[in-house]
């Protein structure tokens, strides 16, 4: 059984500005956020977590965030994916079950034809927070406050998603100029 919860969407769907799609993978809860670049402006179009049962086989948890990640892709149709780079700590086991779930989102966005932008947790606290060694709850506070939030997003990883898609949302004018130029800014 899988569990997709989103929080608030946009009640105009007119005048829209380019999407990006932040991921926060994990086999367990597998976060998204939505934020749409409106000119200078940044706002959030909903976030949640995508959520498997540890007892499930793990192709199924896999094939749940793929479906639910198609889905979402399906109805927002992002100009692209921000997901988070593995970073490996002492856990192994974890650090595989997050690349076989960052595996499935890749898998999901290339065959949506949405092209994806990797960043290190480190960039994304940085870009969010100014600080790269920010801590969970300045992460979800910053999110609340340059989207305009009322209150910060409950789930942690619904935070952390929001933040990449900040962080590549923010690039995206710069990346753009640079492309016009003949020139790439390699992923971080």
């Amino acid at each position: 059984m899988t569990l997709m919860s989103v929080s608030p969407r946009p009640a105009r769907r007119f005048d829209r500005g380019p999407v990006v799609l932040g991921i926060d993978p994990g086999t367990a809860s597998t976060g998204f956020g939505l934020v749409e670049r409106r000119g200078s402006t940044l706002v959030s179009r909903g976030g949640g977590v995508i959520s498997t049962r540890a007892e499930e086989p793990m192709e199924r948890r896999l094939a749940a965030i793929s479906s639910c990640l198609g889905e979402l892709i399906a109805e927002h149709r992002p100009a692209a994916l921000a997901v988070e780079d593995i970073f490996f700590g002492r856990n192994v086991r974890t650090a595989f079950a997050v690349g076989q779930a960052r595996g499935a989102v890749l898998a999901t966005a290339g065959a949506g034809g949405i092209p994806c932008f990797a960043y290190t947790p480190q960039a994304v606290k940085l870009a969010v927070c100014g600080s790269g060694r920010a801590g969970k709850d300045q992460v979800q506070r910053m999110v609340a406050a340059l989207l305009g939030l009322g209150d910060p997003p409950a789930s942690d990883h619904a935070a952390d998603a929001l933040a990449l898609a900040i962080c590549h949302a923010n690039q995206m004018p710069l990346r753009a100029e640079a492309s016009a130029l003949g020139a790439r800014i390699p992923n971080t």
